[in-house]
C-alpha cells in the first residue's frame, strides 16, 4: 500500500468521521430505540387482552442490522456533506481547520462523492425492507443534504440537524407496523428535544469563532439563557420519554420500571449542565461528549424490558 493511497484513506476516514464514534452512536442508539419500541408496540397490537402469552416483542435481527448500518452510513454522508457546506470556514475555526477540506487533502468534489457513494450504499440497504420505507427515506436524504447549509441562512441549523438524524425514527416504525403512530412522533419529538439540546452544547464549543466568521447556531440565538433552554430541552425529552415509556411498559409486569429508569438519565443532565454553565468551550464539548451514555444507557433500559417480557410475558 502505497503512501500517497493511505494519507487518501486516512483523509477519508476523517471526512466521513469514523475515527471518532461518538457520532455515530448519537445517531444509531436512537434508531435502535425506535426499531425495538416499534417491535414492542407491534407485539401489544397483536396481543387480545385475555391472552397472557404473547408473540415476540422482539425485531428481526436482520432489521435491527439493516438500520444499525443505515445510521452509520447515513452519520458518515451528513459529515461528508457537512464538511462540504463547511470547507470556506472551517480553517477559520481553531477545532475544525485540520478537516481534510480545510487543510486540503481532499476536494469538494471529492467530499460530495462521499456523500453521493455512502447515500447509495445505505438506500442499497432498503431493497431488505418494505416498499414504503423507500419513500420515507427520501425525506432522511434530503435532511441530510440540505442541513449543513442552514447555518448560513437560521440560527436553527441544530433543528434540521435534529431532523435528519431522528428521521429514521418513523422510518423504523414503517418497517415494522407499516406506518407511524402516535408513540412513535412523540419518540421522534423527545429525540429532537435531546438532539437540540446536546447539539448546543456543541455549538457553545464554537460560539467565539462562529461569531467572528458569521455563522449562526442555537448557541448564539440563546446566548446567555443557553443552559437555561438546554435544561428546558432535557426536562422535555426526559418529561416526552416517561409518556412513551409509560404507554409501553407500565400494562406489563414491568410496570414504572423503565420510567423511573430515566432518573439517571436526569442526573448525566444535571452534570452536563454544571459544566456548560462554565461556559468554557472545553467543558461544553466535554458534555456534549458525555451525551453518548445517554443514547446507550437508554437504548439499554429498553432492550433489558424487551429481553424480560419476551421471556416473561406482557402481564
Amino acid at each position: 500500500m502505497t503512501t500517497n493511497f493511505k494519507n487518501k484513506l486516512q483523509a477519508y476516514i476523517h471526512l466521513t468521521r469514523f475515527d471518532k464514534p461518538v457520532g455515530i452512536e448519537l445517531l444509531l442508539w436512537p434508531t435502535l430505540w425506535a426499531v425495538l419500541l416499534a417491535a414492542f408496540g407491534q407485539a401489544i397490537a397483536q396481543t387480545p387482552s385475555s391472552v397472557t402469552a404473547s408473540p415476540s416483542v422482539l425485531p428481526a435481527w436482520s432489521v435491527l442490522l439493516i438500520f444499525a448500518l443505515g445510521a452509520i452510513l447515513m452519520r458518515a454522508a451528513g459529515c461528508a456533506i457537512n464538511d462540504f457546506a463547511d470547507r470556506k470556514v472551517d480553517g477559520s475555526v481553531t477545532r475544525t481547520k485540520g478537516r481534510p477540506l480545510a487543510d486540503g487533502r481532499l476536494t469538494g468534489r471529492e467530499a460530495v462523492g462521499a456523500f453521493l457513494v455512502l447515500s447509495l450504499i445505505s438506500a442499497s440497504l432498503l431493497f431488505w425492507l418494505p416498499i414504503a420505507v423507500f419513500y420515507w427515506s427520501i425525506g432522511a436524504l434530503i435532511l441530510a443534504f440540505i442541513y449543513p447549509f442552514m447555518k448560513r441562512f437560521t440560527h436553527l441549523p441544530q433543528v434540521f440537524l435534529a431532523a435528519a438524524f431522528g428521521w429514521a425514527i418513523p422510518m423504523a416504525y414503517v418497517a415494522i407496523q407499516g406506518q407511524p403512530d402516535v408513540w412513535c412522533w412523540l419518540l421522534f419529538i423527545a429525540y429532537m428535544c435531546w438532539t437540540v439540546a446536546y447539539d448546543t452544547q456543541y455549538a457553545m464549543a464554537d460560539r467565539d469563532d462562529d461569531l467572528k466568521i458569521g455563522v449562526k447556531s442555537t448557541a448564539i440565538l440563546f446566548g446567555r439563557y443557553d443552559v437555561v433552554i438546554i435544561s428546558l430541552l432535557q426536562v422535555a425529552f426526559l418529561a416526552i420519554m416517561g409518556v412513551v415509556f409509560y404507554h409501553y411498559f407500565a400494562p406489563t409486569s414491568l410496570g414504572l420500571i423503565p420510567v423511573y429508569a430515566l432518573g439517571l438519565v436526569a442526573i448525566l443532565f444535571a452534570q452536563q449542565n454544571r459544566a456548560c454553565a462554565t461556559r468554557e468551550p472545553m467543558a461544553c464539548f466535554q458534555a456534549f461528549l458525555a451525551n453518548v451514555w445517554v443514547g446507550r444507557y437508554v437504548f439499554l433500559v429498553v432492550l433489558l424490558s424487551s429481553l424480560y417480557i419476551q421471556f416473561n410475558g406482557l402481564t
